[in-house]
């Protein structure tokens, strides 16, 4: 037991490597910018002046957007979810297969799930011991089940899934927007430091590797933001790319893509004017999503809309589904 407490100590500590050698190499390049570019090296006022305040206005959305990745929590599964005491007494108590199965679909009858398992089981965490929602998976990492789970990133050391995926996705334009910005404006002085124009060595060692470093972390950023978005605009995950979901009718890898303008808004929220700020403004609660078509409506083990709103009465995520029409799910007689 000490030995597995220790491991995970030291998993929980090298975790963190990734993360400050990004902050290590972005202190670093703010050091090289302002001070051995912008202070010691250009001579006009106005441009120094210009290049202060853009690379500023770059440098705090980075870091803005960086630390809402690190440090937003993973939005896990509600208490609807999670068996009942004497449900799961039952459950632990049955060996066949089949018994477990039918035990977990009398209690899905009161939630919302329509994604099953490839034998058409209802998904259950054994784990965490709770009916997965739509879209939910079980991160082995954080050791617990995140809504809307999209993958665990080293870089943030963080789940990126329902709670911070819009986090991610501006932590990646604006480290590209700060790397292109680096590379534009160190370009002149790369070339004037390299025919040996400027004598002052100290500068030129920092300028080159600038441009040298803007140049890598944009080419590497510029690939995974271009998958993202097609991510966004297909309403997919990045598991569910890999994996499509299952439905009552089969897998279906477009079963949550409501067309482009609707995905995007499903991810960064009805008010544009925030898209662009590391604010939460995604839709719904991340325990279920609109579907492609209505068909999954008749999926059985919805039961009564009525009955999730009665028995989730008090549950504090219950205003938010009622409120969001986004995730209004139609039930038919």
């Amino acid at each position: 037991m000490a030995l597995s407490r220790g491991f995970r100590c030291c998993q929980r500590i090298f975790s963190w490597i990734p993360v400050i050698i990004i902050t290590s190499v972005v202190l670093w390049s703010y050091y090289a910018y302002v001070f051995e570019l912008c202070l010691f090296t250009l001579s006009n006022t106005l441009e120094k002046a210009a290049y202060l305040l853009v690379f500023h206005a770059c440098f705090v959305m980075f870091l803005w957007t960086y630390w809402k990745s690190i440090f937003t929590p993973p939005s896990t599964p509600g208490k609807k979810f999670h068996l009942s005491y004497s449900d799961k007494e039952r459950y632990d108590k049955e060996d066949r297969p089949d018994v477990q199965k039918h035990i977990l679909m009398e209690v899905a009858k009161k939630l919302p799930i329509f994604t099953r398992t490839t034998s058409g089981a209802i998904r259950f965490c054994d784990r965490c011991q709770l009916l997965k929602p739509d879209r939910c998976h079980h991160c082995s990492v954080c050791e617990t089940c995140v809504l809307k789970m999209d993958h665990h990133c080293p870089w943030v050391n963080n789940c990126v899934g329902f709670s911070n995926y819009k986090f991610f996705l501006l932590f990646l334009t604006y480290s590209m927007l700060y790397c292109v910005f680096i590379a534009a404006t160190v370009f002149r002085y790369f070339l004037k430091f390299w025919s040996g124009e400027l004598p002052n060595v100290q500068a030129k060692f920092h300028v080159l590797f600038l441009m040298f470093v803007a140049l890598m972390f944009f080419l590497s950023l510029m690939f995974l933001f271009g998958y993202h978005c097609w991510l966004v605009t297909k309403n997919r995950s990045t598991l569910e790319a890999f994996s499509a979901p299952i439905f009552q009718t089969g897998p279906d890898k477009n079963g949550f893509n409501l067309g482009f303008r609707r995905n995007l808004i499903q991810v960064f929220g009805d008010e544009r004017k925030l898209w662009f700020l590391p604010v939460f403004t995604s839709l719904g609660d991340g325990h279920f999503f609109p579907m492609r078509t209505q068909s999954e409506s008749r999926n059985p083990l919805l039961g009564n809309e009525e009955q999730w709103d009665e028995d989730g009465g008090s549950d504090e995520e219950s205003p938010a589904i009622q409120r969001d029409p986004s995730v209004t799910i139609h039930i038919e007689s």
